[in-house]
């Protein structure tokens, strides 16, 4: 059977999707029916049958169906299927021990190496252009075979483009690839993860891709870093670097980053104390919730600066809190210039620090009331001071005043009785003797 007569079988168990288009519905069409679901199922046994038999027949028989305008999605189903039935392993499943193909696989180790790394090379390079027509789920576990048998440069470079291109679509799972290079020592190939997650922010930069899937890629990324902070062979430099490859605007918050970042410092104990201060500066203290913030401050892990930050940062959330609480009361609306990052607190949150800002205003109030209480005793003592000592004075000025009017009731009657007149004699300025009396004349 001949490439045409392959081609005209192939079509003729597809007629539903690939026949004329003025005779059937658009190949666009997502709807499905039982009679669909049976020609798919009839395809992949006529595929396990005709396709299987030699892969080189298999590349110009796609050949020819790409000619005739088959869409893309279609086209990758059909490789992703055709290379499960050859490589087990790519099809997400646990092989079946009856599988027809790993008879034809019972070979050296050698020669089974070889063919597998011919046939990966081999659907690498017959992938469409279109970026998304294959999964990504597929991509990784291909991506991870190839690695595993060491394929050419060129054809792991193009399935690392393509996997960057879906990383948002990947899970933590796919993402677990085993380091299989003979100089590193690592478990798991972070450098791997580090290019896949460059290319994509490159994308990101360039426009080429939008949307939600930064944070996404950010998530993934949090994670990956907290299975990998266990393994005692990852380097400090190279954890960094991936934890700072996502922007930072990428994370709505950075309670992932600290949960890795304390997962590494607990097992790399000979970390320095420099080393510990380059690592905490990448997590922003603004960004942890509540539980993190008050595990942050407990932590002995972390250095003395970082903990007074995430200190001043929670009490700088309290203080918008307050605020925002205040505007909300007056104006009944909440305050738009308030950061967004402070008003999305959970209500469990905003209870929590609703009862503490209470508590402190409550012990605030006692506060001040003793202070007046005893501010008022210190006032009632000073007045009751003053008014002994004026109470007093008068006393003795009332005793003075009577005792000088005696004085000078005695000095009138002598004065009268007396034959001459009598002058004061004059001492120092300011200063008043008391007068003598003259003798009498005795001319």
């Amino acid at each position: 059977m001949n490439s045409s007569s392959f081609l005209t079988k192939f079509l003729r168990h597809h007629r539903h999707q690939y026949t004329r288009m003025n005779h059937l519905p658009s190949l666009d069409s997502s709807a499905s029916s039982p009679t669909d679901k049976s020609n798919s199922l009839a395809s992949k046994c006529w595929l396990d049958d005709a396709c299987i038999v030699d892969i080189d027949y298999f590349v110009k028989t796609l050949s020819g169906i790409k000619a005739n305008g088959v869409r893309p999605d279609l086209i990758g189903s059909i490789i992703t299927h055709y290379a499960s039935k050859w490589i087990p392993e790519l099809s997400g499943e646990p092989p079946s021990p009856v599988a027809p193909e790993l008879q034809s696989l019972s070979q050296s180790a050698t020669a089974s190496w070889l063919k597998k790394r011919f046939f990966i090379e081999t659907i690498v390079a017959v992938l469409p252009p279109e970026k998304d027509a294959i999964p990504c789920s597929f991509l990784l576990r291909l991506l991870k075979n190839a690695n595993m048998v060491g394929v050419d440069s060129s054809y792991k470079e193009e399935l690392e483009k393509r996997v960057a291109w879906r990383l948002d679509q990947a899970t933590l799972k796919e993402l677990m690839i085993p380091c299989f290079s003979h100089d590193r020592s690592t478990l798991f190939d972070v450098e791997l993860m580090l290019r896949l997650v460059k290319r994509f922010v490159e994308l990101e930069i360039e426009g080429l891709r939008t949307g939600a899937g930064m944070f996404k890629v950010a998530k993934l990324v949090d994670a990956y870093l907290a299975e990998v902070a266990v393994d005692s062979e990852v380097a400090l430099p190279e954890f960094m670097e991936l934890a700072g490859a996502v922007p930072a605007q990428a994370r709505a918050t950075d309670d992932g980053l600290y949960r890795a970042i304390d997962t590494y410092l607990k097992t790399h104990v000979n970390v320095t104390k420099q080393e510990r201060k380059r690592l905490c500066k990448l997590i922003d203290s603004q960004k942890l919730s509540t539980e993190a913030s008050i595990h942050a401050a407990q932590n002995e892990r972390l250095p003395v600066r970082s903990v007074i930050q995430v200190l001043f940062s929670e009490q700088a959330k309290l203080s918008s809190h307050t605020d925002w609480s205040r505007s909300f009361s007056t104006a009944r609306s909440p305050n738009l210039s308030v950061d967004p990052h402070d008003r999305c607190h959970s209500s469990r949150d905003i209870a929590t620090i609703q009862q503490m800002e209470i508590k402190k205003l409550k012990e605030h109030v006692t506060k001040l009331e003793r202070q007046c209480y005893s501010m008022q005793n210190q006032i009632d003592k000073l007045s009751e001071k003053k008014r002994g000592f004026f109470n007093w004075r008068k006393l003795q000025m009332s005793t003075t005043l009577k005792s000088m009017s005696i004085e000078v009731a005695d000095e009138s009657k002598l004065d009268s009785s007396s034959i001459g007149k009598q002058t004061p004699l004059k001492g120092k300025q300011g200063r008043n003797k008391t007068p003598k009396r003259w003798r009498s004349s005795t001319s």
